[in-house]
């Protein structure tokens, strides 16, 4: 595997940012390693980070470059600094970002494919709401999408009096949008694509029940069971921190529909 740190001028934001990227490459001496490669483009997962961390933190805390080695996976893993992946209020536009410049400067620089069966998104925390906000918004462009931990219902996670020390930074995001409701809403992301004719990416959810984070977790599994969107849940005994998900993108990468 090509572990590659990539630092480029993003026109949407105006300024220098960054990417780290995990590129299949086929070895038959290296020692320890099962690597593989396609001789095409490579199917490819966009792995988004927590709100403490950045590009680098995935390949920091967990050995998602040896996960991937068999798979012949390619990993996109970007930087959005605490924008909730979303177009800021009074700040950046990181969703647009995300969801469209991005994905076309990765493949301008590296050999990915484009196809729908091939594109896969999952992250953590806020990097959790981030994947399941892009592939329920844009379903045409994912087969399967992963949250580890996911900050999952922001509609009332913005307002829970047990963050008071969040309100001024969701106020730089959202300002004073209600998220009830909206296309920052994932519940009502699921509800509005069950209802729609677009192709259902495979959602996989896990969040251990000692987590901050779990009652927003029950939400969206209910919301999805409700809407009858096709979810794999796992929950168990677990917190907020790496040892769980190191264990769970695991999980998550066992169940892409990877063709090769």
């Amino acid at each position: 595997m090509a572990l590659i740190s990539c630092r480029f001028f993003s026109e949407t934001l105006g300024l220098s940012t960054s990417m780290t990227v995990i590129l299949p490459q086929q070895t038959h001496a290296q020692i320890g390693m099962n690597n593989r490669s396609s001789r095409g483009l490579h199917p490819v997962l966009f792995l988004l980070h927590g709100f403490s961390d950045d590009d680098s933190i995935w390949s920091r805390r967990t050995s998602i470059e040896r996960y991937v080695a068999e798979l012949g996976l390619a990993v996109v893993m970007p930087n959005v600094h605490l924008s909730f992946y979303s177009d800021m209020e009074y700040g950046n536009k990181y969703w647009t970002f995300l969801t469209e410049e991005l994905p076309a400067v990765a493949r301008s620089f590296f050999p990915l494919s484009d196809a729908r069966e091939d594109n896969f998104v999952a992250g953590l925390s806020m990097g959790g709401y981030g994947a399941f906000k892009w592939a329920l918004r844009h379903p045409d462009r994912f087969a399967a999408a992963g949250s580890l931990s996911g900050a999952l219902d922001m509609a009332s996670h913005v307002k829970d009096p047990a963050f008071p020390h969040m309100s001024a930074h969701f106020k730089l995001i959202y300002g004073d949008k209600e998220l009830k409701g909206s296309d920052d809403d994932l519940l009502h992301l699921a509800a509005k694509l069950a209802r729609s004719g677009s192709p259902k990416p495979e959602l996989y959810q896990c969040c251990g029940t000692e987590d901050f984070l779990y009652r927003d977790n029950l939400a969206f599994r209910d919301a999805c069971l409700k809407a009858g969107l096709p979810l794999t849940y796992e929950e168990g005994a677990g917190e907020h921190e790496w040892g769980y998900w190191d264990t769970h993108i695991q999980h998550f990468l066992r169940l892409l529909p990877l063709g090769n």
